[in-house]
Parts: C-alpha cells; structure tokens; sequence
C-alpha cells in the first residue's frame, strides 16, 4: 500500500511539474489572446492633478495590426483641437512618433529617448501608449492572487538591458481565465513604484476589450482615467489610413 501510494505521489508531483506554468507562458498567453483586425473608438481621458483639478480631453482613435498602427484626433477642448497623434511600430526599427501641432503648422517627431515623457499632459507616457515587444522582456511567474473575486497570475516582466524603457520592472495582475491583465504596477529605474493602471473590460462582438483605464503616477499623486464610449472592429482600415497627411485632416 505505501508503495502504491508513493507512486501515486511521484505521478501527482511529475503531471503538475510538466503541466506548470512559467512567466513565459503566462506571457505568451496573453500575447495570443484574440483581437480585431483594427478598431475606431471614441474616448474621453479625464485627467486630475496632485490638488484634484480636472481637465476633460475628447478624442476619436483608430489602430489596426493589434495596435502597431494608430491614429488618434483631439476634438475637445478648444486648445487642444486638431492636436493628432501617429504611432506606426516596428519590429526592427525605432517605433515612427510623430505629433501633428496644429497651432504652429507643423509636426514633432518623438524620439525614442524621449518616450517616457507625457502624452498631452496625462498619466500615460508614450512609452505607455506602445506594445511591449514578447521578445524584449523576461518573465517571473511570481505567485497567484485574487483581484476582486478574479484568480490571477502575478507576473514580474523585466526589460531587456537594450531596451531603451522607463521602467525597471512591471508586475501584472493577468487574469487566469482570460489571459488578460487587470491592474499593472511599473517600477522606476531606481526600482521604486512609480505608476498604478487598473483595466476594465467589456465585450464588443466576439471580442474582449478595455472600456476604462485608470493610471496613477503614485509619485505625483495625479491620475488620468480613459472611458473608451464607443468602439467598432473590423471594419477594414489600410496602410493608407495611417499616414503623416491624415493628422492634419477631420477624423473619420
């Protein structure tokens, strides 16, 4: 009986030592999780300073290739109208960034060491605004936690040392049941936490996507919450939609 029931043990351990899941893994599932061909949205970011001041900006958005490219107007407020954002990323070259400003007639390019800096005054940086690369990244499976009822993997993703980033570490919140994250803790390059981004989530046709984001700079105490209203998939945009002369033209 003590053997039968130590080899039942050995085959216990031996299943859940192959079937264990690593950072990696946990990575790659939510890099497959499935998403539209390209989306158009309209969103509204609230952002709130360290006294509690808000000021509202409204934007029309469309992405496509699982948000490589990305074309985003600013309708509202007045001083920011006609501001358009292009992001075009690259596998194997420096991401193309470029900011339509239309006050002054003319467009800046955002560099790559510039991409920790502030997109239109929020919590987001550019760098936040971009995919993180599977390949740039290494991966620790840390735990499991439950979030709001929700089992979750807690994973710790460390930039390469190539990868120009400013963060040293993130820490994810990645849902078991649907690969995706829940919340994100990004630590500074000193290795202490800097921001805070929770993700809500909600079906729009056969796909699961964000309808609010909220981040937190933890160090500033401002914040930046984005309520995406309305979101359409599939509909078709091309190449030609993400292109330097359409910053400068009415949104679609």
């Amino acid at each position: 009986m003590r053997k039968v029931l130590y080899t039942a043990a050995v085959l216990v351990f031996s299943m859940g030592f192959v079937h264990a899941q690593s950072g990696r893994d946990i990575a790659e599932k939510m890099d497959s999780v499935d998403r539209p061909a390209d989306m158009a949205s309209n969103s509204t970011l609230v952002l709130t300073n360290a006294r509690g001041k808000t000021q509202e900006k409204t934007i029309r958005s469309l992405s496509a290739e699982d948000n490589s490219r990305q074309i985003i107007w600013f309708l509202a407020p007045a001083r920011d109208k006609g501001v358009a954002f292009l992001k075009i990323e690259h596998s194997d070259a420096e991401d193309d960034m470029l900011l339509w400003l239309p006050a002054f007639k003319k467009v800046r390019r955002i560099k790559s060491s510039q991409k920790g800096e502030s997109f239109m005054g929020s919590d987001m940086s550019y760098e936040d605004m971009t995919s993180r690369e599977l390949s740039e990244y290494s991966y620790e499976l840390l735990g499991e936690e439950t979030l709001d009822g929700r089992l979750c993997w807690l994973l710790l993703s460390i930039p390469d040392e190539a990868v120009e980033s400013s963060y040293s570490r993130i820490v994810s919140w990645v849902e078991k049941s649907s690969a995706l994250p829940l919340k994100e803790e990004f630590y500074d390059r000193a290795g202490t936490l800097f921001k805070r981004k929770t993700i809500v989530y909600k079906r729009v046709e056969s796909y699961v996507l964000p309808s609010e984001i909220f981040m937190e700079d933890l160090q500033n105490g401002s914040s930046t919450r984005l309520s995406i209203t309305e979101q359409e998939v599939d509909k078709g945009y091309g190449e030609d939609v993400f292109q330097e002369k359409n910053l400068s033209r009415r949104p679609m």
